[in-house]
């Protein structure tokens, strides 16, 4: 829909905005498979905490790991990887939905 003056509507504009900026839950879920150790699907869905603690973790473990230590200690982002298999889906949607509320303002 456009004004007569061949402009989009605002609604046009925030259909536009939304499909430039929503997640794909293939794409997070790719992200989950090849780099979800070091928390790259969370980066993408916008959880840019629980990403990088999630990076830290992994990148602790795999430098203790020469001792030992590191063994028991990849167990935690090894678990929260699993878990995020089943998390992935409300993730996205609850960013697209966040974004819905943006673009509609």
């Amino acid at each position: 829909m456009t004004y007569p003056s061949g402009r989009p509507t605002e609604d046009a504009v925030a259909m536009m905005r939304y499909d430039a900026n929503k997640k794909s839950v293939i794409v997070a879920y790719l992200l989950w498979f090849f780099l979800g150790m070091f928390g790259m699907h969370r980066f993408y869905l916008g959880r840019w905490f629980s990403g990088l603690i999630l990076l830290l973790f992994t990148l602790v473990a795999g430098a203790l790991y020469v001792v030992l230590v590191g063994m028991a200690l990849m167990a935690i982002p090894g678990l929260w990887w699993l878990i995020d298999a089943l998390l992935i889906p409300g993730m996205t949607r609850s960013y697209n939905n966040e974004l819905v509320d943006e673009v509609s303002c």
